[in-house]
């Protein structure tokens, strides 16, 4: 889970989880430990102790699962990763100050001219975002 996450990351240094079992065994716990990461545990039944995981969940609910239907896990899985790929490289977001998160990751942008635009097609054309020619 954490070398997909973070290929081209830093590791995180805090981990938000609940009191599921399997967050309590110990190949988890040494886990953990290996990697010098602080737990932050919920509070049980109150999702209101993890705000950003819940606003998280219902960005992906508002935007994009209350507009599309799936027929199995398969379909669901592979419109969650075309909203992942929209989410992160062309939604732009207020706490980034207008900015893409894959932008602020790549420091180098150049000023482009509006004639220079084109329209690219996220999650099966759900969204269309300009992007450079």
């Amino acid at each position: 889970m954490f070398n997909e996450v973070t290929h081209d990351l830093a590791l995180p240094k805090h981990l938000s989880c609940d009191h599921d079992p399997l967050f309590r065994s110990y190949r988890w716990q040494s886990l953990i430990r290996i990697l010098e990461l602080d737990e932050v545990k919920g509070v049980p039944f109150i999702p209101t102790s993890r705000p950003f995981i819940e606003h998280l969940i219902g960005t992906v609910r508002r935007e994009f699962m209350d507009l599309i239907l799936f027929w199995n896990s398969y379909d669901l899985t592979r419109k969650l990763e075309q909203f992942k790929i929209y989410y992160n490289e062309a939604r732009v977001h207020y706490s980034l100050g207008g900015k893409t998160p894959d932008s602020v990751l790549k420091t180098n942008s150049k000023h482009r001219s509006v004639k220079d635009l084109s329209w690219k097609s996220y999650c099966s054309g759900l969204y269309y975002v300009p992007e450079a020619a």
